[in-house]
């Protein structure tokens, strides 16, 4: 098998529900990395091609950069923690993916040393 990592950031806001009380707005660089697994190469020797791989990214979190995550669409019906950021981007760049290209993980660091992992499964 072979796996590709590919990171990308995106600066966003949010505010956390944290004991039923609503934290301050803050704003973090938010650090993304993608996993993404397939048993064969193509005719290039490739997997995928990683810029494919990293406009598809792009594309899915581009609606964060420079947003307040507690107003996105995606984010309305609970907190935007990492953990529901990284499930979300995992679910929109699922169907992003070329043709034998299987999404394995997506992490997202929202300060140095806190990471959250969405294992697609």
């Amino acid at each position: 098998m072979f796996q590709l990592s590919v990171k990308r950031v995106f600066s966003a806001a949010h505010a956390l529900m944290l004991g039923g009380a609503r934290e301050e707005l803050h704003g973090h660089d938010w650090r993304v990395t993608v996993v993404v697994a397939g048993d064969r190469l193509d005719d290039d020797g490739l997997l995928c091609d990683f810029h494919a791989l990293e406009a598809a990214i792009d594309a899915v979190i581009a609606p964060f950069q420079n947003a307040n995550l507690n107003e996105a669409e995606a984010f309305q019906r609970g907190n935007a923690s990492a953990e529901r950021v990284a499930q979300h981007i995992a679910q929109r760049l699922d169907s992003r993916l070329p043709a034998g290209v299987r999404l394995d993980r997506v992490s997202v660091t929202e300060a140095p040393g806190c990471e959250a992992t969405f294992v697609v499964h």
